[in-house]
């Protein structure tokens, strides 16, 4: 019988023939297949700390962190014993866990205005569910999003979105009927809805509050204050999609950061401790209509699945004020450094931070504020006509760099990426760069 073990013997383009006979494009999320940056996708063995190991044995230094589900490192030996500890136990029950309690507690404790919680097990239908929440509170259907702002990929919310959407140079999505997105209007990323859009027929404003699915894009000053006061003005609801941002820019979130409460909030990524589990949750008033209490329908066979809640668990605990001071330091000064790459290198591009987030935007020296800018930024070409992006990927890859096979997505540096990863990264950008030019 061959093993697993037998089977990754072959080499990446072996493995990706392979997987188109039997995947749709032979990858299970699109931006995978590498169809941005040109190539042949890498195909994954195994993980450990801040490395990643394809098929061939190549060993890469990994900034991709599964999306940000990584943050204590691939591996992880007390993650992975929790997991054990809770697998041994069995691995879905359908019935209520004592580990969905307590990660739960354990997220209301650290989120202001999290009252309640109700765990689901990917950021689409957390968001989804956010969303259908919000229209049975208010009694009302339209919904505001934000170009470049990606929710997950539901019916209503996938127009505009960044990230994978945008890598592969869609609007939306052909299967989507008109009537699906009727009642979703698109904004401007940092521009407040005027009274005309944003009135008493919203149910729900859906952001990202710190946008990171197309690449990293700061909140300008005031302006989840101002959507605050407007949403407030008119009876809507304020959604922070935290997905990528909760656990990951702060102790709690980016309301640590901007003072914002929302009415509801979207998590993922982080809180299953790299196994899928999201959730949404909020204001008890608003929380309280979910079923079995109230009339908003919402399940899932495998929501709170106890392996996922006990890697969460064992992820945040571990995860104090002074960890995410030390990541953030970590971080500004690995943007500053790879700012100053692109400078010595004449490169014109921007890098930036956020937090513990990261990002590269070529072809501009400026901040990005909106989708637009980064749709610039993304579509920037060198000299002879490439794609900059897709150019600095493969020599970063080259050099054993795992970046994002897109250029909308963030960089991920955790508690595993040693001050040498960093450096080596850094020194690779140094070569990378060298010789890149702007058509």
């Amino acid at each position: 019988m061959r093993t697993l073990d037998d089977e990754s013997q072959h080499d990446n383009r072996q493995w990706f023939e392979r997987a188109k006979r039997v995947i749709p494009g032979g990858v299970d999320s699109p931006v995978r297949s590498f169809s941005a940056v040109g190539g042949i996708p890498i195909t994954i063995d195994k993980g450990q700390g801040s490395y990643l190991f394809d098929t061939e044995g190549n060993r890469y230094i990994d900034l991709i962190q599964s999306y940000g589900a990584i943050i204590m490192g691939h591996s992880d030996p007390d993650t992975l014993k929790a997991i054990g500890d809770a697998a041994s136990k069995g691995t879905t029950f359908g019935a209520p866990t004592v580990g969905e309690v307590l990660l739960a507690e354990e997220i209301c404790s650290r989120i202001p205005g999290c009252d309640l919680i109700r765990f689901v097990s990917s950021g689409t239908e957390a968001a989804m569910s956010a969303v259908r929440l919000a229209r049975g509170y208010t009694g009302r259907n339209r919904i505001i999003k934000f170009a470049g702002c990606y929710h997950g990929h539901s019916d209503g919310l996938l127009a505009a979105g960044g990230s994978g959407i945008a890598t592969i140079g869609l609007p939306g999505s052909t299967g989507v009927p008109p009537s699906s997105v009727n009642d979703t209007i698109i904004c401007p990323y940092n521009q407040i809805p005027p009274p005309d859009i944003l009135d008493e027929s919203v149910a729900c404003v859906i952001v990202e509050p710190v946008a990171a699915n197309m690449g990293v894009v700061p909140p300008a000053p005031g302006f989840l204050e101002g959507l605050s006061d407007a949403c407030n003005s008119v009876g809507a609801l304020l959604i922070f999609d935290e997905v990528i941002t909760g656990f990951r820019i702060a102790y709690s979130n980016a309301t640590a950061i901007c003072k914002v409460v929302p009415d509801l909030y979207c998590f993922g990524k982080i809180i299953g401790g790299g196994l899928p589990l999201a959730a949404f949750g909020g204001r008890s008033d608003i929380c309280s209509m979910l079923a079995p209490e109230g009339p908003v329908y919402q399940a899932g066979t495998l929501s709170g699945n106890p392996l996922a809640t006990a890697g969460g668990l064992s992820v945040l605990r571990r995860l104090d004020k002074n960890a995410y001071s030390e990541l953030e330091l970590k971080v500004r000064q690995f943007a500053i450094e790879l700012q100053n790459c692109f400078a010595a290198a004449g490169i014109g591009a921007m890098v930036s931070q956020y937090g513990t987030l990261c990002s590269i935007f070529f072809g501009t020296e400026s901040a990005v504020h909106n989708y637009e800018e980064a749709r610039s930024a993304a579509s920037a070409v060198t000299s002879n006509g490439a794609n900059m992006y897709a150019v600095f990927f493969h020599r970063m890859l080259e050099q054993g760099v795992m970046l994002a096979p897109g250029p909308y997505e963030a960089m991920f540096v955790g508690m595993a990426h040693s001050n040498s990863d960093l450096e080596y990264v850094i020194n690779a950008t140094k070569k990378a760069a060298s010789g890149l030019s702007f058509k």
